[in-house]
C-alpha cells in the first residue's frame, strides 16, 4: 500500500472516531460533518489507488460514480449514501437554523463505518 493510499485509510478511520465522539458529545451537525468526510475520504482512498485526484468534491464523487458506481464494483446504495451525506453535511454547514436529530448522526455514522469497511474489503483483496 503506498504513502497515500495508507494516509487516506488513516484519515477516514480518524474521521469516524471524531464522528463517534462529536455524536457521544451530543454535537450532532459536527458529527454529520465527520461522518461526511469518512465517507469522501474513503472514496479518495480508491481515487489514490487510480491515481487520481480532483480539486472539488464533485469531481471526487462524479468520478467515483461512473467508475465504481454505474460499473457495479460497489452496490448502488453507496451512491444514495454519498449524495445524501454530502447534502445533510451541506445543510448542517451553510443553513441557519437547520434541526438535526441524535437519529440523523447516528444514521450517518453508521453509514459511513459501512462506507469504509466496504471500501477497505475492497482494495485490500485487490
Amino acid at each position: 500500500m503506498d504513502d497515500l493510499v495508507k494516509y487516506r485509510l488513516d484519515s477516514s478511520k480518524e474521521r469516524l472516531e471524531s464522528a463517534q465522539i462529536l455524536l457521544d458529545a451530543g454535537k450532532y451537525k459536527d458529527s454529520i460533518g465527520r461522518s461526511y468526510y469518512a465517507i469522501f475520504t474513503a472514496v479518495k482512498y480508491v481515487l489514490a489507488k487510480d491515481r487520481i485526484d480532483f480539486a472539488k468534491h464533485a469531481g471526487v464523487i462524479s468520478y467515483f460514480q461512473k467508475e465504481y458506481i454505474k460499473t457495479g464494483v460497489f452496490d448502488k446504495k453507496y451512491s444514495k449514501y454519498l449524495q445524501e451525506a454530502f447534502q445533510i453535511r451541506n445543510n448542517c454547514d451553510y443553513d441557519d437554523f437547520y434541526i438535526v436529530a441524535k437519529a440523523d448522526a447516528e444514521e450517518q455514522l453508521i453509514r459511513a463505518r459501512e462506507y469504509y469497511d466496504t471500501i477497505y474489503e475492497y482494495l485490500k483483496n485487490l
